[in-house]
């Protein structure tokens, strides 16, 4: 097998990897009561989390026998991978919306990379790289804080699955330097950097796990995927002195394609808007068919018992009990119960 076979095989199967782990994320979080970042009681998080650390495990090595420009642009396909499995292993199907917002944001995604130039190995200075850092930081802690102002669960998954992309394309940043300047002689010469670099791989992983809660799996998931090489093809134009292909017309290019993969968030985003207001009102319509059928059946029910007790021997003083709907829509069945004495007669 020639090493570029190889290496597209390894991209390929990273992208399943971590494919599988949002799917096992979004499932753990649907289960999950409230908003949780770390289920570290559930092991199919932990399964999650080893198929994340495989996924980059194989995105490496496919590194090592293929070109960057060929690699990125695979990893961009989890979010196609991601949809048909979680169809056939979870039961979840996603739409003709849905669908087209992902492949808008992978196709997209794959083009930008693509027209992404590398240049000669660089490494950041310690200025730069704390105030990296920090700039990473301050900007994760404005999105985390976003998502929490905001009144509409879609909305803040996308928050903090944006925050989630930014924590791990500055790790990816982090990685580049360590590699760059990691030596056998001082292996824990780098140990400040590696120490950033586990803090926000750990941010990262923990923010996508919360940005699953209330959004299901694709707007989350494509926010992640694109925002994290964006946020780390950003750094490299700015700082690693990286550039498009093909010059003017590559970065009009880049800009279309990083558009297509804006506009497929968004249609994502707008999609998962749309869904729970229209589940809302298919609920609202259920719950007040149940409250009308239950108080119909317990009037029956009352009416019955009332005749009963007129065939009843002696005079008793029975407790009845009014069913009827409580007026208003309501997400969930609620019935209102009024005492009544009812005297029954011989």
């Amino acid at each position: 097998m020639s090493p570029l076979l190889l290496s597209v095989l390894l991209a390929l199967v990273s992208a399943v990897a971590y494919a599988a782990a949002a799917i096992v994320q979004e499932r753990v979080a649907a289960s999950a009561a409230g908003l949780t970042y770390a289920p570290l009681r559930s092991p199919a998080w932990w399964g999650s989390v080893l198929l994340n650390g495989l996924g980059a495990a194989l995105h490496v090595a496919a590194l090592a026998y293929g070109p960057l420009s060929l690699v990125q642009p695979l990893g961009a396909l989890t979010i196609v991978f991601a949809l048909p499995m979680a169809a056939l292993f979870v039961g979840r199907r996603a739409g003709h919306t849905a669908w087209r917002g992902a492949l808008m944001a992978t196709v997209g995604l794959a083009g930008l990379l693509s027209l992404t130039g590398g240049a000669d190995t660089q490494s950041l200075a310690d200025a730069e790289r704390w105030l990296l850092a920090a700039g990473t930081f301050c900007l994760v802690g404005v999105l985390f804080t976003a998502a929490h102002v905001v009144g509409r669960s879609v909305l803040r998954s996308i928050a903090l699955a944006a925050a989630a992309g930014v924590a791990f394309g500055i790790a990816s940043v982090f990685t580049k330097t360590v590699a760059v300047e990691w030596t056998s002689s001082a292996p824990l010469a780098q140990w400040p950097s590696l120490l950033v670099l586990s803090a926000l791989a750990v941010t990262g992983l923990l923010l996508s796990q919360a940005s699953y809660k209330g959004a299901g799996l694709a707007a989350p998931l494509a926010t992640v995927t694109v925002v994290n090489p964006v946020v780390a093809a950003t750094v490299g134009l700015t700082l690693f002195g990286e550039s498009f292909r093909y010059g003017a017309a590559g970065t009009v290019a880049a800009l279309i394609c990083g558009s297509v993969a804006a506009l497929g968030i968004v249609q994502l985003t707008v999609d998962r808007l749309k869904g729970p207001s229209d589940a809302l009102s298919v609920s609202d319509g259920v719950a007040s068919d149940g409250v009308a059928s239950e108080a119909a059946e317990s009037g029956a029910a009352e009416s019955g018992a009332a005749e009963s007790d007129r065939h009843a021997a002696g005079t008793q003083v029975r407790e009845g009990i009014d069913v009827g709907a409580v007026p208003g829509t309501r997400a969930h069945l609620e019935v209102e119960m009024r005492p009544r004495t009812v005297a029954g007669r011989s």
